[in-house]
């Protein structure tokens, strides 16, 4: 169900666009950074032990 937006329609359906993109982005992001830190981690306790 999309409300009737009129003119504005495309200004809003893009912010909606490029907020749903940045958010993927960061969990992307932070995914990325927690496997590097888990296998960095691995990587240390494997010298260590």
């Amino acid at each position: 169900m999309m409300p009737d937006l009129g003119k504005y329609a495309f200004t809003v359906l893009a912010a909606y666009g490029a907020s749903l993109a940045l958010l993927l982005g960061l969990i992307w992001m932070s995914l990325r950074a927690a496997r590097r830190a888990a296998r960095d981690l691995a990587e240390v306790e494997q010298r260590n032990g």
